[in-house]
């Protein structure tokens, strides 16, 4: 009993505070109605009483008015607060997401399309809010895979490939949201993510030809050699002959093998340093000039004359000397080489001031059909595989080459015409 004694005065008391508190909001209209009375009173006007009274219930009618008016959106506000708030949730992802450069849709759990950032509006167009995703992403592996997310809520991930405009390689990924606040509640949302691995499969492919390519070129001279050394252990035995024969050609292959294992180490070399830019200054008619001394004797044997054309002033480039030796004297042997019928090659510096600085090296030779351009500096890819090995090239040339210019910060084009010859142009 006293303690529901308690809880009555504690009730009343609470009240009673409510009631003093409305009416300290309300002081300064109190104290004008009262005062106002007062004055009537004072006046000797019997009917101020009840205007007073009348005042007084005027103001408790529009200050209960107003606080009715308060309290009705606050007791229908809930819906829409919820409405209003999960917008805004969505909308504060909204942004978050766009901040990512790969494609992200979020999905309802009905399967309709939320949410795109504006890498997702590059792979698939516009997409409406509240869309069908199975009317936009016709591809039944993603499809079943965020159906899977909604009815096991695992995270799940397939590969997806699209063929147009190149062929592009994704790792899509679904996963149920988590409940970032209680606006958005948890599993309402799956998130799904495209991961290009175009490059890396690109690379891995490439990684994958180069051990083949390299395996295959050490393995044909070395089957050479066990074939020669086999026959000079057995039937051509005494036969001195044979033995000359046989020896300058296993000679020449095992020359073969140690170029090409030289040009793998200095690949490996500028791979290990293909970010670190040289930082010595390097005079390129000097350099040019060593090139083709060089390169002279070889050149003559072929019946190919070199010709030097440089600016009357010197022209520095920032670079390694000793590798950009091997960038131009590879691409003179080239010139020399594979455009031996022309019978001359021209080497031509040039240099704008304050510009850029090139070098071009042209030979007059049958030329290289466009298709092969594009992928000449490739390892171990060749235009004529039977004219490469009788020229006794590695494959590996043009890929140093580039190597190397990527390193020095600089590019190598190349333009070639079927029958009139082919320039390579380094461009500092």
């Amino acid at each position: 009993m006293r303690m529901r004694k308690g809880i009555l005065v504690e009730e009343r008391g609470s009240t009673v505070r409510w009631l003093l508190a409305q009416l300290w909001d309300e002081r300064v209209l109190l104290a004008a109605v009262v005062f106002t009375g007062f004055l009537m009173w004072m006046g000797g006007i019997p009917a101020g009483w009840i205007a007073f009274v009348v005042m007084l219930l005027a103001l408790a009618g529009f200050a209960r008015g107003e606080r009715l008016e308060g309290l009705a959106p606050a007791a229908t506000a809930p819906a829409l607060r919820t409405e209003t708030e999960t917008t805004d949730g969505l909308d504060a992802i909204a942004a978050l997401i766009d901040a990512l450069d790969m494609p992200v849709l979020i999905v309802t759990a009905d399967e309709t399309v939320r949410l795109q950032n504006r890498a997702a509006t590059a792979l698939f167009g516009p997409i409406p809010r509240n869309a069908d995703l199975a009317g936009r992403i016709r591809a039944p592996g993603i499809l079943d895979m965020a159906r899977d997310v909604i009815a096991s809520g695992q995270a799940r991930e397939t590969e997806h490939s699209e063929r147009l405009p190149s062929e592009t390689v994704y790792i899509v990924r679904a996963a149920p949201m988590p409940a970032l606040d209680h606006r958005l509640g948890a599993g309402r949302y799956i998130l799904i993510t495209f991961r290009d691995v175009s490059q890396a499969r690109r690379i891995d492919r490439m990684r994958s030809d180069f051990v083949a390519n390299a395996s295959h070129e050490l393995r044909t001279p070395l089957a050479s050699l066990r074939g020669f050394i086999e026959t000079l252990q057995g039937p051509a035995r005494d036969d001195h002959k044979a033995h000359e024969r046989f020896l300058g050609i296993m000679h020449d292959q095992a020359t073969r093998m140690s170029r090409l294992v030289d040009d793998l180490l200095s690949l490996s070399r500028l791979e290990l340093k293909a970010n670190i830019a040289p930082d010595q200054m390097v005079e390129l008619g000097a350099l040019l000039g060593h090139v083709r001394d060089s390169l002279q004797p070889f050149a003559a044997d072929l019946g190919v004359e070199i010709s030097l054309d440089l600016p009357p002033h010197p022209v520095q480039v920032a670079g390694d000397r000793d590798e950009l030796i091997e960038v131009f004297e590879n691409l003179v042997e080239n010139a020399c080489k594979y455009g031996q019928e022309g019978k001359r090659v021209e080497v031509r510096l040039s240099a704008a001031e304050g510009g850029n600085t090139e070098v071009s090296v042209t030979d007059f030779g049958p030329g290289i059909a466009p298709e092969h351009v594009p992928r000449i500096t490739e390892r171990f890819y060749r235009v004529n595989v039977e004219a490469s090995r009788s020229k006794k090239g590695t494959g590996l040339g043009l890929a140093i080459v580039k190597h190397i210019l990527t390193r020095h910060r600089a590019r190598l084009a190349v333009k070639s015409e079927i029958g009139k010859g082919t320039v390579f142009v380094v461009k500092f």
